[in-house]
């Protein structure tokens, strides 16, 4: 009965996450429906002692970053570097490779540090043009922009600023660019894996005589001809993030040591902290500030006139990506305290290797509640302990456990009911039976690369 009821809550959380109701609403909903059915007495206690305290606690470690890197993809947009960005990696490739050309415009501006969303509606535009032009059915779209922006830029790469990939520095007190080899396997097992099956999925397309389609929903409107920023300067704000984040990172452990502390008033009440437990937030929150800056730096006209209304349109973003993933977590909490859970903790552990523990527990967890960082924040808030005590036992370090972690948030996430895929298809104007299949497939390319990792790491010892 007290595992029925755990499955229960996680089978009601995805269902109401596929009918597209508000996470936020509902997470706390089934969590203390759960709590409800197992103790009734404790549903408050719960509520404010748990649920609430873990949903505080992942808003004051991690919404700065859900904010600031908002705001950076708004004044990417804005100031028409993003625009800039992809012309130039489209005028360089050449129509004739339409699907590369796409997924790097899209990795490109997700390694950056530009919020999955805000890349969807970025690249849509000029995919959809170029795929009308080269005769690419519209229907491969989703699938290229999912292959450059949800996975290996996602949580993959070393050094990305996504989410996916700090979260797991809190747990094992690593930095963003834990375990670079391990990283760079997985992402050329990904894009040669992906590629290759959209080019096997456009030459099927070519040989049934299928072209872009017609009568498609939410065609990209004609642009008006504007003089595009020269892309050297367009990118330059990337560049900015991505070595600010790995050199903010190294000077802050000298700069502070072990620990930080800080007293404004003498006498008054000292604030202290342990920095490797946000040696990596801050250095992220570093370099997309870094970032930002050097946009206005070359865009301030640009910029600033609309930067009132955009911020808005950010922060409110923001506030939405940020209380989504922080009600997932509060969730998790309280699903790891249930009795039920127990069993299921059980079964995981059951599992004797610990990275292969470890990858199936996340990307299971991602799937069932639909989200790569709620999943993974589920996950390592009510077993990191297990999987660090199984990895020390091991003799595997804790970079390739962060690796591991980051990588299989990203496996099967993307199930239909994923709010980044609900999105995607909507932005392209498609439904989840004219394209998530191929949406799909991207899904287990990246599901298998976790493991192929692990074996690598196994034979290699490398990471």
């Amino acid at each position: 009965m007290n595992l029925l009821v755990c499955l229960a809550a996680l089978a009601f959380l995805m269902f109401v996450a596929y009918r597209g109701f508000s996470v936020i609403l509902f997470a706390p909903v089934a969590a203390l429906g759960a709590v409800l059915l197992t103790d009734p007495a404790a549903v408050p206690v719960i509520y404010s002692g748990l649920f609430m305290d873990k949903m505080v606690g992942f808003i004051k470690l991690y919404f700065p970053l859900f904010l600031l890197g908002a705001v950076f993809g708004k004044v990417i947009e804005l100031s028409g570097f993003s625009r800039s960005i992809v012309s130039a990696i489209i005028g360089i490739l050449g129509a004739g490779q339409a699907m590369l050309a796409v997924v790097l415009v899209g990795a490109v501006l997700t390694y950056g540090g530009v919020s999955l969303f805000v890349v969807v509606f970025a690249v849509y535009p000029f995919g959809a043009e170029l795929f009308r032009q080269v005769g690419i059915p519209k229907r491969l779209l989703p699938a290229a922009i999912a292959l450059g922006a949800f996975s290996f830029t996602m949580d993959t790469l070393p050094g990305t600023p996504q989410i996916q990939n700090i979260i797991p520095t809190t747990f094992f007190h690593t930095t963003a660019y834990a375990a670079p080899i391990l990283g760079f396997v997985g992402t050329a097992f990904i894009l040669g894996v992906g590629l290759f099956y959209l080019d096997l999925r456009r030459r099927q397309a070519v040989k049934a005589g299928e072209g872009y389609g017609a009568g498609h929903a939410n065609e990209p409107a004609p642009r008006a001809d504007e003089r595009l920023v020269n892309p050297w300067i367009a990118i330059s704000p990337l560049v900015v993030v991505g070595i600010a984040n790995l050199v903010i990172g190294r000077v802050i452990p000298l700069a502070y040591g072990e620990t930080a502390s800080a007293t404004l008033t003498p006498g008054d009440h000292e604030v202290s902290l342990a920095v490797n437990s946000v040696v990596a937030i801050w250095s992220v929150a570093g370099a997309l500030l870094l970032g930002i800056l050097t946009v206005f730096l070359f865009a301030f006209r640009r910029v600033a006139g609309q930067f009132a209304e955009g911020s808005k349109t950010a922060v409110a973003g923001a506030l939405l990506a940020g209380l989504n993933t922080a009600s997932e977590y509060g969730f998790g909490a309280v699903i790891a305290a249930l009795p039920g859970f127990l069993a299921i903790k059980n079964a995981l552990a059951a599992i004797p290797n610990p990275l292969v523990n470890e990858a199936i527990s996340i990307t299971a967890l991602a799937g069932i509640t639909g989200s790569a960082s709620g999943g993974l924040s589920i996950a390592l808030a009510a077993m990191s302990q297990q999987f660090i005590s199984a990895a020390n036992a091991a003799g595997i370090p804790m970079e390739v456990m962060h690796r591991i972690a980051s990588m299989a948030s990203g496996g099967m996430d993307t199930l239909p009911h994923n709010g980044a895929v609900i999105t995607l298809l909507a932005v392209c104007g498609l439904t989840h039976r004219q394209s998530y299949g191929d949406v799909f497939a991207i899904t287990l390319v990246k599901t298998a690369a976790v493991f192929f990792v692990i074996g690598f790491y196994y034979l290699t010892g490398l990471y």
